[in-house]
């Protein structure tokens, strides 16, 4: 599935802020952030992890799987983002069998939607 014409999620957010977590632990290994790219696949990275997404696509929402290492450990989960009306995201990020997250992000000023 490629994204439909008029999602609006494609491209990359800054993640600013976690019900779990503090921004020092969210930018520890670098900018925080999610790409949401058109070809079903995107990125995720905050804290130590660092994950490729698989992404399902409506409008305003995107949905995903995802796989990545976390301190150096195998982990999975899924999630979704959805568009707010002040142009922000909200991202549910749940680990298989763990934690689960609610993340704020803001479009990344150098991307822009398709």
């Amino acid at each position: 599935m490629i994204a439909p014409a008029g999602c609006q999620l494609i491209g990359r957010w800054r993640i600013i802020e976690a019900d779990l977590w503090d921004r020092g632990y969210l930018d520890l290994g670098g900018p925080a952030t999610i790409t949401i790219g058109a070809d079903n696949h995107g990125e995720i990275a905050f804290g130590a992890l660092q994950a490729g997404l698989d992404l399902g696509y409506g409008p305003s929402m995107v949905f995903f799987t995802w796989a990545g290492f976390d301190e150096m450990d195998e982990v999975t989960g899924d999630g979704s983002a959805e568009l707010l009306d002040d142009g922000s995201i909200d991202i549910t990020f749940a680990y298989h069998n763990g934690d689960e997250a609610i993340l704020k992000a803001k479009r990344d000023p150098s991307s822009t939607a398709c």
